[in-house]
């Protein structure tokens, strides 16, 4: 009997049976986060350290739910890194479906923000309320991007709770493998312009 799963519903452990996905502990795999990293301008540091004083002062009084997190955190930085501009397009809620290799599970679900660039799936976004753990979008951002459509170059992920941003990428094969950074925190001002170079650094990829 086939079962369906919503993406937000799985775990990894689901995807590593079901999909054969794997971690990979070589470090050379995953380094498009933190070398040859652009470097940032006068404004764009300016524009962050707006950034983070609108964040301290909602944060500072209640939990940024989601849409508050997309709003104050993701939107400017996604602008700051060029993706509203073309080449660029960004699509929103896009319903998504994968099915194991048996078919007896299918995933369902919608990606928060995708970034495509002449139909290469730059950026599964997935953005949580602040008093979640980022990781926690790791599970469901992962089964996303095993959706899309097979290609010989990675796929990038980028988790974000307004707190807390992380980087995955995805290389699909006959065993997908996938790493991530650590978590960059917005408290730490030197990590959330590192956050910025690594999405520029990323967007420039083709």
């Amino acid at each position: 009997m086939v079962q369906t799963i919503q993406a937000q519903d799985i775990s990894l452990e689901e995807l590593q049976e079901n999909f054969g996905l794997q971690l990979t502990t070589d470090e050379k795999f995953f380094r498009e986060w933190q070398d040859n990293l652009p470097s940032l301008t006068y404004d764009e540091k300016s524009c962050l350290a707006r950034v983070r004083s609108n964040f301290f002062n909602l944060a500072n009084r209640r939990s940024i739910l989601e849409e508050g997190v997309k709003m104050v955190v993701l939107s400017p930085l996604l602008d700051l890194a060029g993706f509203f501009q073309s080449p660029f397009s960004i699509r929103t809620e896009k319903s998504v479906e994968i099915s194991a290799k048996d078919r007896e599970l299918i995933v369902r679900g919608r990606i928060d923000v995708l970034i495509v660039q002449q139909r290469l799936w730059i950026l599964v976004i997935e953005s949580k309320s602040t008093k979640f753990d980022v990781m926690e979008a790791l599970p469901q951002a992962l089964a996303y991007m095993l959706s899309s459509p097979k290609s010989d170059k990675p796929k990038f992920g980028f988790l974000v709770n307004g707190r807390e941003f992380v980087f995955v990428k995805l290389q699909k094969a006959d065993i997908p493998i996938y790493s991530r950074s650590y978590a960059l925190s917005i408290d730490r001002e030197n990590e959330l312009e590192q956050v910025l170079a690594a999405l520029k650094s990323i967007g420039q990829l083709s």
